[in-house]
């Protein structure tokens, strides 16, 4: 664990005697930073299903205040957490909700099967689905079907990467990369071959896995718009491969990319980053809404 990261408990730690009225409370760092997550910027509309399994469930976090006229559609984020395609929840990311709709920003946090349930593509189809959803869904919500752009954090930005640029998951949704504005992606692993990680190899295939599972593999002139963000101080997802040879591949077909990295951030606070106790740390909710605002619907 690096020191950054050790401080960013640290930080959390220290706001829940707050919450707890001085009595520290043993648990983990994402319940801590919900617990003191305000939820008055938001209306949830929790549970919905786009798929038949427990796991293919996803949440809309509709904003309470906008400072647009009712009858103009907000923009729209799908959120995917990140946890080596083994683990995590959507509950556990309520503060990603909260943090877009309080930018008047629609937020669709989903979550999607995971190892050992399921090996790779599967966690990817689910994320297609999830999107397609909102794709076709959304208006009933007061979003932008034109509007709408895919996130995600580490195994998530992953996710997110894929759902972008490879068109066979949305079009086997019923959908297309072409429908989305744009992708952000929170230190991500897009070019990992080969698989050095022990947990994640059987996730994968390895050794056999796929050349077209890496994200980098499906770079072309008609990928959407990105946004990329990555720590220097990361030591889980090296940023240099990852975040840099990601932007270059876009770059050399044309593609618009916004690469950032900060100092102040380790691989896991860099999500945290967009809690409201945490956005000291970074810049990272401003980056994004401002990516949002500079991409107004295609019509």
């Amino acid at each position: 664990m690096s020191l950054l990261h050790k401080l960013w408990i640290v930080g959390v730690a220290l706001a829940v005697v707050v919450v707890a009225g001085g009595a520290l409370v043993a648990c983990s760092p994402l319940t801590v930073i919900n617990a003191v997550t305000p939820t008055s910027t938001y209306q949830l509309n929790g549970d919905i299903a786009y798929g038949s399994d427990p796991r293919q469930q996803l949440d809309v976090y509709v904003p309470r205040q906008s400072t647009t006229a009712a009858s103009v559609r907000l923009p729209v984020v799908v959120f995917f957490y990140g946890g080596s395609w083994n683990s995590g929840s959507r509950k556990d990311y309520a503060f990603v909700g909260e943090a877009l709709s309080s930018r008047g920003i629609i937020a669709v946090v989903a979550d999607y099967r995971v190892y050992p349930q399921v090996r790779y593509p599967e966690f990817v189809r689910d994320s297609a689905q999830a999107v397609a959803w909102t794709l076709q869904h959304i208006a009933q919500y007061g979003g932008d079907e034109k509007r709408v752009f895919v996130m995600g954090h580490s195994a998530g930005a992953y996710n997110a990467a894929m759902v972008a640029l490879d068109a066979r998951w949305l079009q086997q949704a019923g959908a297309s990369p072409q429908q989305l504005r744009g992708w952000i992606g929170l230190a991500g692993p897009y070019d990992f071959l080969p698989i050095d990680v022990e947990n994640v190899k059987p996730i994968f295939h390895f050794p056999d896995t796929p050349a077209d599972s890496q994200p980098s593999f499906h770079v072309s002139a008609a990928s959407p718009p990105a946004l990329l963000i990555a720590s220097h101080q990361d030591t889980v997802v090296n940023a240099v491969r990852n975040t840099a040879g990601m932007a270059a591949l876009l770059r050399q077909q044309q593609v618009e990319v916004e690469e950032i990295y900060f100092d102040n951030t380790s691989h896991a606070s860099l999500a945290g980053s967009l809690a409201r106790p945490l956005r000291s740390i970074a810049p990272t909710l401003d980056r994004i809404v401002s990516f949002v605002e500079q991409h107004p619907a295609a019509r």
